[in-house]
């Protein structure tokens, strides 16, 4: 059973990769609730998802997270130290907390930009992941760690890219790229142009040429002309055949 499932684990984290450009070391973004599981049945979170994942991780979660356990009380006191030892992430309700599943919720926003995988125990929230496409979800089984299969939403946004309907996320990060090299737009979407720097060109080398100083004192030759004024003509010499079979130049007369 334990093969059938890693071998069912690492085709889904196949799918991950090659659709929606998924990379080690993953991130997991965790919560209480799966915390508090993972003590119940003597679960070692940072042994056992690495293994199953076959992958290096990185263990995350909230400061809402948190939050959430402390005003639990000591009955998650448990799940609480667990959660602590994990790398928290910036969320923006710094200042006004809210629940574990709308800060996860919101962490993913639409389209799960930073490539997060999410542990949770959490139905309500399991129910709010499987609308967003791209988002793989782990949960425990009685004592076993679980990566469900993907959703319906994220096989129809595969579908629908194959289709051309949409751009993947690689796609999108290109072109995302492409934009901020050529300054075309912003991480807000407005459009900022980008004076390109106009290229020093050399001169025309022919137009740097030193004009000819005549020399002074020396005439320009006239032209040669007849006794009647006009211009002489040159005289063209032209051949012809003999009946020897030999040619000679004979001079053609010109008229003056």
């Amino acid at each position: 059973m334990k093969i059938k499932r890693q071998k069912q684990a690492k085709k889904t984290i196949s799918f991950y990769k090659y659709n929606f450009n998924f990379r080690e070391p993953f991130q997991i973004l965790v919560d209480g609730t799966f915390c508090q599981a993972a003590l119940k049945n003597k679960i070692q979170i940072k042994e056992q998802i690495p293994k199953y994942l076959m992958g290096e991780v990185q263990l995350c979660t909230t400061n809402c997270a948190l939050k959430e356990l402390e005003t639990l009380g000591n009955q998650l006191y448990g799940a609480k130290i667990i959660l602590q030892r994990f790398q928290v992430r910036r969320c923006p309700h710094f200042k006004n907390p809210v629940t574990a599943s709308e800060c996860l919720l919101s962490m993913l926003e639409e389209t799960n930009p930073h490539h997060y995988f999410v542990a949770t125990q959490d139905h309500s929230l399991t129910a709010g992941l499987k609308k967003i496409p791209g988002v793989p979800l782990l949960y425990i089984i009685v004592n076993t760690i679980v990566l469900d299969k993907p959703s319906q939403e994220s096989l129809d946004h595969v579908q629908a890219v194959q289709l051309g309907e949409l751009v993947s996320p690689a796609q999108q990060q290109s072109i995302r790229s492409l934009k901020e090299e050529q300054g075309i737009g912003n991480k807000d979407g407005e459009r900022r142009g980008k004076k390109r720097k106009r290229k020093q060109s050399n001169p025309n080398p022919l137009s740097c040429l030193k004009k000819k100083k005549k020399k002074k004192g020396v005439p320009t030759p006239p032209l040669k002309t007849t006794e009647s004024g006009e211009k002489r003509k040159r005289s063209r010499h032209k051949r012809r055949k003999m009946a020897g079979g030999g040619n000679t130049d004979v001079p053609a007369l010109t008229s003056n």
